[in-house]
């Protein structure tokens, strides 16, 4: 049976931005469904709801929204603890489904005015831009970053904005994405054949090859393989750690199968009672 095997998960390498791990015992699909939920259905927190004040700025109100939903907002400590706005009983925005954050810039000199995310301000301390985490912390574990730029301004010119930021999911907008990139292989020598070369000598071994000798760049065709273990990959955008982005991507899916059993035993009950 394939799917009689336990699964068993080893990491390789951690960092603030950066996880590798390798995924064994399971099967293809199972490795491209964490992928998958991990990209798309991971929740993070984004902005969602900007109303401009004032803006005599060059760029237009929806340009500048657009840019404000696309900054990474810090996300881990506070996400779990939010809902859904759709799934919220309040009437507008409140504490429990949104974060507010307003931006007031004007520029009075003759020098260029760089508003960025240093300027924006948010009224819930664990849901901030992410350029701005740890500035006042002694021990930053993130190091320098730069702050992102939002426009900018000559004199006379000003920007005052209030904003909403809510949670979400990247298959609703690509904004609440919390990856850079994830990535998996499971072929390292290609002995599957799933990748022809032409010229295999012209292509970099993978840094997973189990192949020695540098004069062969593929391994043997074997016809009986299948994918067993699989090299994981996972950047964040700083939004989610990159351990929380795969604990909570295998939560998620975990609830949906979960789900589809429930829902599966439920008719089968009521086809049950029907005969």
């Amino acid at each position: 049976m394939p799917y009689a095997n336990q699964p068993s998960v080893t990491i390789t390498d951690l960092t603030a931005e950066n996880v590798k791990f390798q995924l064994e015992d399971t099967d293809l699909s199972v490795a491209n469904a964490i992928r998958r939920v991990m990209i798309a259905e991971t929740p993070t927190i984004s902005i969602d709801w900007v109303q401009f004040e004032a803006n005599s700025t060059v760029l237009s109100d929806e340009f500048l929204a657009h840019r404000l939903g696309m900054i990474p907002l810090t996300s881990d400590d506070q996400v779990e603890n939010m809902q859904y706005s759709r799934d919220c009983t309040c009437s507008d925005f409140c504490p429990d489904c949104a974060v507010e954050f307003t931006l007031d810039v004007k520029c009075s000199d003759e020098q260029t005015r760089h508003v960025t995310t240093d300027d924006f301000k948010s009224a819930e301390p664990k849901v901030i831009p992410v350029t701005s985490r740890g500035r006042e912390e002694e021990s930053n574990e993130y190091g320098e970053s730069d702050d992102i730029l939002i426009v900018k301004l000559r004199k006379g010119q000003e920007l005052k904005v209030r904003a909403y930021a809510k949670k979400g999911f990247a298959k609703e907008h690509a904004k609440w994405n919390p990856t850079a990139g994830v990535c998996f292989e499971y072929d390292p020598d290609n002995a599957l054949r799933h990748t022809l070369y032409p010229k295999p000598a012209e292509w970099l071994k993978s840094e997973y090859t189990e192949i020695e000798d540098e004069d062969i760049h593929q391994a043997d065709y074997d016809y009986q393989a299948k994918p067993n273990k699989f090299f994981f990959n996972v950047e964040s955008c700083g939004s989610l750690k990159p351990e929380n982005i795969v604990l909570m991507g295998v939560q998620i899916l975990k609830k949906k199968l979960s789900d589809l059993q429930t829902q599966l035993q439920h008719e089968l009950h009521n086809d049950a009672l029907t005969i």
